[in-house]
């Protein structure tokens, strides 16, 4: 992707020198991929249920070291994110204005090891997410080698773009109501119902990222594309649920197929209209 030289965010909470002080998920291990896997891409699940799991561990968690000082590469990657949280903002804004709304910017919050939120504690193995109570998306980059390494994506910097881009998503569902009433909607409904709703949820948000990728076509290099779908491929619950457990359970899935997290990516970036964002309406 091309970014260099380009407009940086100043809504970056770089924490990754600070990070690492509380207690953490040490090596990843199998609590932490499951609460990777219940997590990945955004869902609130995954961060809530971090600290339960944590305590599962028992002796397995320990104190974290403080954090080294950002190596070289470490302040590119924060530049990189800085500069995909700017297109964001630009691209979102003028969504918002053509649309008769007022984008309100969020921030993204970069840590190592472990960090607190308005939605509680969570670990790196959380995953990336979005806490709709301080209105911040959070990430520990060291997830996308987990993404390569464990679930066969890619990688490439679209992947980490993509990734972002879907936790903006949370937000723009946070700013339209899409998620209060959605939580709404799950109460009193059975667990296979609720959770329809929140893959519905999932996949608008892929769907938004979409939507900026399509906005942002200028900056894309051959391959992006691809970088962003096999992500998608990797982290579908059929996917996930067949390399952790062997088979799947569709009753089960909270964050959508393989095939559908590529479809509503491919639909936001060939459409770039929001209005078409109706997974809600189509995932029954």
């Amino acid at each position: 992707m091309k970014w260099q030289g380009r407009r940086q965010s100043d809504n970056v909470e770089d924490r990754r020198s600070i990070s690492g002080g509380g207690k953490a998920i040490i090596g990843g291990g199998v609590i932490g991929i499951i609460v990777l896997l219940l997590n990945v891409f955004g869902g609130e699940t995954g961060q809530q249920i971090a600290p339960i799991l944590e305590q599962m561990q028992g002796g397995q968690s320990q104190q974290t070291e403080a954090a080294a000082p950002l190596s070289k590469e470490d302040e590119e990657m924060g530049n990189f994110v800085r500069v995909i949280l700017a297109d964001n903002e630009d691209i979102w804004s003028k969504v918002f204005a053509e649309n008769g709304m007022t984008y309100e910017k969020p921030k993204l919050v970069l840590f190592k090891g472990s960090v607190q939120t308005a939605c509680g504690g969570a670990s790196s193995a959380s995953g990336p997410f979005y806490c709709p109570g301080d209105r911040k998306v959070y990430m520990d980059l060291g997830f996308f080698e987990e993404l390569k390494s464990k679930f066969g994506a890619k990688g490439g910097d679209f992947a980490i773009a993509y990734v972002i881009a879907h936790e903006i998503g949370h937000h723009i569902q946070t700013l339209l109501g899409t998620s209060a009433k959605m939580r709404q909607d799950q109460q009193g409904k059975s667990e296979a119902e609720a959770n329809k709703l929140s893959v519905a949820l999932e996949l608008q948000a892929d769907f938004y990222a979409g939507v900026w990728a399509h906005y942002n076509q200028q900056n894309l290099d051959a391959g992006d594309i691809e970088e962003a779908l096999s992500a998608a491929n990797a982290v579908g619950d059929d996917a996930i649920q067949s390399k952790m457990q062997g088979h799947v359970v569709p009753d089960s899935f909270t964050h959508g197929t393989s095939e559908q997290r590529m479809y509503w990516f491919k639909k936001g970036y060939k459409t770039g209209d929001i209005k078409q964002g109706t997974t809600f309406e189509e995932i029954r």
